[in-house]
């Protein structure tokens, strides 16, 4: 589209700023509670999930609590400090640690059952906001950020459902019952070995806060880097054109060099946190035996007790670690639930109205319009036309004159500010937009064809269009020979989105599916502008057959194309400065002349 709407979409994009750095470094949500309240909604309606992953994780808990329990009466019945069976404690142990393993397996399985079930609820409510969205939101907001949200957002929450949430209701409750055995067993030793917990929480915060601050600035880099061997990927051909292949390269190795170091950092931040709890968990072992034997000595407590409570230390100390970190995955996967749940408060496009009058022919009329994407840049500026049933109609004139804009306003993309567009005196105000739809078929300039066959391709604006229809639009647009030079014709598949033709075949099967939709309305925006000449020529000579008694919006910038159009109407900052045919234009020697010659100076007119 060659508009000013686009002129002013791209101003919204930062120099130097690729799609990573954009979305890298996203942490915090602002609202944490509001979304936080939504996310448990998803939870709702899983319930029956969550009890059974919620009951899981409470026996499990229990079991991995209880279990050391077994084990200081194991020791204690050895060491003839108690009575009872070693035989059946051992027994008894043995089947407490095979629950506490069987339940651990059930909480990774009800947990990542649970994640995928509220992550596809999540994507399938997303996905189908997207695809009700004026079309004014997907203008105004980087696509890359849309894909964002549904991607990496998404899968930030799945992540942190399947694995931090049980993790985070396991370590809480191991804590609690750990504190309460401990204490339980001998209160003194249990305070002393709770003393580590303030030198973990301590070692806890200065490294994480370390780690956090070089992951943010390696994913900022990565996003950088990526978007450098995008663009080199992407524009090759101009790269090499221009030699720029040395450039490119010290650019690229000075991001990776930047990248390796802030990668070094994170790695050594989250690698020393491992060797640094297990320090400070050795102290605490050091407290246990210290004054755990000098307890025993006394005898305040047993042998049993003592091992028993080595273990409820290494228990006790895990989850708190865990916590930390889960603590970080939480603030992420809130921030990106935050971001998907702004899509989701979009408001859809208005698809109410009724059906357009079922006549055969359409006459389209504009009637002082006014439009502007921004409030105060007018682009359609009290433009009045009328596209009589049947007619030809040209829109020529410089780029962002507001030429594509006026076909915008008529498939209502967007709706006018004033004035007033009729469809058979109809105002399309009072039609609905899909009834505006279904009834006209249009050609971008940018050609948007799906990964699928080109069968399917070519029905999509009419799935009930039969072989014969599709044989004749295919006929008709020049599509016939090159289909059948395809490897399986019809159900060639076009990867990518077709890739694997040309742009001029592209073309083609656009104008093609348009042919198959048979609309009462055709608007063709710049066609054939990655087609040859001799392409074009046959493609004009189709579309006089095609657009005969057929209402028709076509869009050129080479003239040529619209020489024999029943009207021409040259605009100019989105009004009508000249009408009529090309010999009555060309006589008046005006703008319509001017840009004419300046596509055709020195040819005979």
């Amino acid at each position: 589209m060659g508009d000013n709407k686009n002129q002013k979409l791209a101003e919204q994009n930062i120099p130097g700023m690729n799609r990573g750095q954009r979305f890298a470094e996203v942490q915090h949500a602002d609202d944490a509670s509001a979304t936080l309240k939504r996310i448990i909604a998803y939870f709702i309606h899983e319930k029956t999930m969550v009890i059974a992953m919620l009951a899981v994780v409470v026996f499990g808990t229990l079991c991995g609590v209880y279990a050391p329990s077994l084990q200081s009466s194991a020791i204690d019945i050895i060491a003839g400090t108690k009575n009872g069976s070693f035989a059946n404690t051992l027994i008894f142990m043995l089947v407490v640690y095979l629950l506490y393993s069987g339940s651990q397996l059930l909480q990774g399985l009800f947990s990542a059952k649970l994640s995928q079930r509220i992550v596809r609820r999540m994507r399938e409510e997303l996905f189908g906001k997207i695809v009700d969205l004026p079309i004014r939101y997907l203008d105004t907001h980087s696509h890359g950020d849309v894909m964002s949200r549904m991607t990496n957002d998404i899968e930030n929450i799945s992540t942190t459902v399947s694995q931090s949430l049980p993790s985070l209701f396991s370590g809480i409750l191991t804590i609690a019952g750990t504190v309460a055995m401990m204490l339980w067993y001998c209160w003194q030793l249990a305070l002393l070995s709770c003393g580590t917990v303030l030198l973990t929480l301590l070692a806890t915060k200065i490294l994480s806060k370390n780690v956090r601050r070089f992951s943010r600035k390696r994913q900022m880099l990565l996003g950088q880097l990526n978007g450098t061997v995008e663009e080199m990927i992407s524009g090759y051909h101009t790269v090499v054109a221009y030699n720029h292949q040395d450039i490119t390269t010290e650019d690229f190795c000075d991001i990776s060099d930047s990248l390796t170091k802030a990668g070094i950092k994170t790695d050594i931040f989250s690698g020393v946190m491992g060797p640094v709890m297990n320090c400070i968990g050795n102290i605490g072992f050091v407290i246990i035996a210290a004054f755990g034997g000098y307890f025993s000595a006394k005898g305040l407590i047993s042998v049993g007790v003592i091992s028993a409570f080595i273990v409820y230390a290494k228990q006790f100390s895990r989850p708190i670690n865990e916590i930390a970190q889960i603590y970080g995955q939480l603030q992420t996967a809130v921030a990106g639930a935050e971001r998907v749940f702004i899509v989701l408060e979009e408001a859809n496009e208005d698809m109410d109205g009724g059906e357009l009058s079922d006549e055969e022919k359409a006459t389209v009329t504009f009637k002082n319009v006014c439009f502007s994407y921004e409030p105060g840049n007018p682009v359609i500026d009290n433009f009045t036309l009328t596209v009589p049933a049947g007619k030809k109609v040209a829109l020529v004139g410089a780029t962002g004159s507001g030429k594509t804009t006026v076909v915008n306003l008529l498939m209502r993309f967007y709706d006018i500010d004033s004035g007033e567009i009729c469809i058979n005196d109809q105002n399309i105000r009072d039609i609905s937009r899909v009834s505006i739809r279904q009834n006209a078929a249009i050609v971008l300039q940018d050609t948007v064809l799906f990964s699928n066959t080109v069968w399917n391709n070519l029905k999509y604006g009419n799935e009930d269009a039969s072989l014969e229809e599709i044989q004749k639009a295919v006929e008709m647009s020049c599509c016939k020979e090159m289909i059948e030079l395809l490897p399986k014709g019809y159900d060639t598949v076009l990867t990518n989105a077709g890739v694997n033709i040309s742009q001029g075949q592209r073309q083609l099967l656009a104008i093609a599916r348009a042919f198959v939709a048979d609309p009462k309305i055709l608007i063709l925006d710049e066609a054939t502008s990655n087609v040859d000449t001799r392409t074009e020529k046959a493609i004009q000579d189709a579309m006089q057959l095609i657009m005969k008694n057929r209402t028709s919006i076509v869009i050129a910038h080479r003239l040529s194309t619209i020489r024999n159009a029943d009207v021409i109407i040259v605009m100019d900052h989105g009004k009508i400065v000249e009408s009529g045919d090309h010999e009555t234009l060309i006589a008046q020697k005006a703008k319509y002349y001017d840009l004419y010659m300046t596509q055709y100076a020195g040819f005979t007119i």
